[in-house]
């Protein structure tokens, strides 16, 4: 049976079986402060943090997030809560090297040259309602929803400066659009 759902040069129509289990699950973000990008991805993002580990002979600390809402399935035990965040979707691993301040790392968001990674991006249920709220919580917008071609989305920055999109998917459709090629 084919998975096929848009075309595209080089996509794979069948799925190999062996991939079977695979799962999707984690970006790495580099910090420079645990404290500061946790409040904010807590906080401000609404986030849960799942997992800690520390690496005492390498000097850096892992902190894998989740975005949703219920966490009743996370087990207390040590052992399968470390299990359990590994084979999770769509997590966000926040990695700190035990030596990097704000005022010494300097971390390459992906945006200016040379390009590469770009942004991660949160579904919000009501853009301007989000909006105003990252206002009121001071955190800097690379982009504002009207600004730019492309409205209705807009891009917040982390305290390591890495973009965030924020959109509704509910708007998503009418966002691209008027930029797409049929």
């Amino acid at each position: 049976m084919s998975r096929h759902f848009e075309t595209a040069t080089g996509l794979c129509e069948q799925k190999d079986t062996a991939t079977d289990g695979y799962v999707f699950n984690q970006t790495m973000l580099r910090i420079a402060d645990p404290a500061r990008s946790l409040d904010f991805y807590t906080r401000v993002m609404g986030m849960t943090l799942l997992k800690k580990l520390d690496f005492n002979d390498m000097q850096f600390s892992l902190y894998f997030l989740a975005a949703g809402e219920d966490f009743s399935d996370i087990s207390k035990d040590d052992s399968e809560r470390t299990a359990q965040t590994f084979s999770r979707p769509a997590i966000l691993e926040l990695t700190h090297n035990w030596g990097d301040t704000p005022e010494t790392a300097d971390y390459h968001n992906g945006n200016s040259e040379p390009k590469g990674f770009g942004h991660i991006g949160f579904h919000v249920p009501d853009l301007s309602a989000a909006c105003q709220r990252f206002e009121s919580l001071d955190i800097p917008f690379q982009k504002r929803p009207d600004d730019g071609a492309m409205k209705g989305i807009a891009f917040i920055r982390d305290p390591d400066g890495y973009w965030i999109e924020i959109f509704d998917a509910r708007q998503v459709s009418q966002v691209c659009k008027p930029h797409m090629r049929n």
